[in-house]
């Protein structure tokens, strides 16, 4: 919603925004049939899927390149315009003038492609052939190359492809971050492995049924506030969130030997889904209305999973409720919870499952492998022992099967190369936001204790949330923080906590 007294707004940029308007409307129904793919459609759809979405995506750039969408950003050049409605025209125009550099039947292969490759990497990962995944991997890099040539041949491709997920953070800012995270959590992980402490580790072990699992999930995202009226939990291969200031759905996934697991990438997607539930809604559909690319939606899924799910008050408030869903851990202390929920574990090789430090050596990993890949170093062929070869030596372990190794995440299937950095940049923006909202409403711990979360719902929703895209993203956290995006909140955050844990 408009923070202004509007000036006059000229003609052309009520059209604008009508015809912005109409491009969202077609993304939410392929994103809608997207969710629909991964949660519910039998595998046999595919074929029909892949038709529908590609049909979406090419309606969706032809909207955007070929109707008035250029003519009026011509129009508005040098409109009269408030700092909201300047916002939302500079948005929309530097998505225009990426998307009409890349061919309409260019974006139809690569949405084809990426719907038939998700069916080829399910089955792959299932039975562990990555061969089976490789021939799609290997026609998505080179459509992703063509991609980024056509939008600017000038430039290093992969800082055009992470330019798709952070338009205003500059790659080598993201690479400073990750260079700083690498430096500080290495050495800080090999004194945790050298350390005598001994943690509950074991305080969850058993077998907890996929349905109570399933029942403490949904009490837990009711806790938190979530609005069942504008959402839903379903289980997908992958968890994710999908969705919308009016319908944010979350996924999740279930192992009978590991509830904390289902219980964190719950909470990790209701911080996606709340993001979405505080965009405004009376800007739907504009540049105002939408999310602020993926490192700011990352550091709410982030700051929920970590610095309240996974905090000492919160398992002070959840335990009992817990107990009520599962047998077996009656005399468990909130205590040895919360060390069985922060332990760093030493043979992690599921990034979605690993814990607070080592989850960005999984990071790194990533990103490493798809600079090479897209700028040719790398053959698709080599992938897994390239892939294993640097969880050695980052994280000291060897993947045995690629269904744990390289085809462990869902993205690549998606062409989504240069999303996984945003991962990392989301926690250490988490951790600041945390800082900054403790700083406002005062220490937190006392709230989360007694299941009271209205107050940073509140600042989140204040200073984060209702912007959507106004801001860029280091303008937003200077404007949320009152300070530069840094990585020293969350490298001081982690230090104090694992030191104090592990007795370094």
């Amino acid at each position: 919603m408009s923070t202004q007294s509007p000036k006059k707004t000229p003609d052309a940029y009520e059209q604008l925004v009508s015809e912005v308007e109409q491009i969202t409307a077609v993304e939410s129904a392929s994103g809608v049939l997207s969710w629909d793919q991964q949660v519910m459609m039998p595998a046999g759809g595919t074929p029909a899927r892949s038709k529908q979405l590609s049909t979406l995506s090419s309606l969706s750039h032809e909207l955007l390149v070929d109707g008035e969408v250029g003519d009026l950003l011509d129009e508005l050049d040098d409109a009269d315009l408030t700092d909201d409605q300047a916002a939302v025209v500079r948005e929309v125009r530097r998505r225009y003038e990426r998307a009409e550099r890349v061919p309409t039947a260019l974006v139809a292969e690569i949405s084809e492609t990426t719907s038939e490759a998700l069916n080829a990497w399910e089955s792959a990962k299932a039975d562990d052939d990555f061969e089976t995944f490789a021939p799609y991997l290997e026609t998505l890099v080179e459509l992703k190359r063509e991609y980024a040539e056509h939008i600017d041949p000038d430039a290093d491709p992969y800082a055009v492809l992470f330019a798709d997920y952070e338009p205003w953070l500059p790659l080598d800012q993201a690479e400073d971050i990750l260079t700083e995270l690498r430096e500080t959590l290495v050495p800080l992980i090999e004194d945790i492995r050298a350390s005598d402490a001994s943690l509950a580790t074991n305080a969850f072990s058993g077998r907890f049924p996929e349905e109570t699992q399933e029942a403490l999930s949904r009490d837990v995202l009711s806790t938190l506030g979530y609005d069942w009226d504008h959402g839903r939990l379903d289980t997908s291969s992958h968890p994710f969130t999908s969705g919308n200031q009016f319908d944010a759905r979350v996924t999740t996934r279930f192992d009978e030997s590991d509830p904390l697991g289902a219980l964190t990438a719950t909470i990790h997607e209701f911080g996606h889904a709340w993001y979405n539930l505080g965009l405004s809604k009376d800007d739907f559909g504009t540049p105002l209305g939408t999310s602020r690319d993926l490192s700011v939606h990352e550091s709410q899924s982030r700051l929920w999973e970590n610095h309240v799910g996974r905090s000492k008050p919160f398992w002070e408030h959840v335990l009992p409720t817990v107990k009520d869903h599962f047998d077996g851990i009656d005399d468990l202390t909130a205590q040895e919870a919360y060390e069985a929920a922060n332990q760093v574990y030493e043979d992690n090789f599921i990034r979605v499952e690993a814990d607070e430090l080592t989850y960005h050596m999984h990071i790194i990993v990533r990103f490493e492998i798809e600079r090479e890949l897209i700028s040719g170093e790398l053959d698709v062929a080599d992938v897994p022992d390239r892939w294993n070869d640097l969880y050695e030596e980052y994280l000291g372990i060897r993947p045995e099967t690629d269904s744990v190794g390289c085809l462990q995440d869902i993205h690549w299937s998606h062409g989504s190369f240069g999303y996984f950095p945003t991962y990392s940049l989301g926690s250490v923006m988490a951790a600041q936001l945390f800082a900054a909202a403790e700083d406002d409403v005062g220490s937190l711990d006392d709230r989360i204790r007694a299941g009271e979360f209205d107050d940073l719902t509140g600042w989140l929703r204040e200073n984060v949330h209702q912007h959507g895209q106004r801001y860029k993203t280091n303008d937003l956290v200077v404007q949320a923080t009152g300070e530069d995006f840094s990585a020293s909140y969350f490298l001081q955050y982690v230090t104090e906590k694992y030191d104090e844990l592990y007795d370094l």
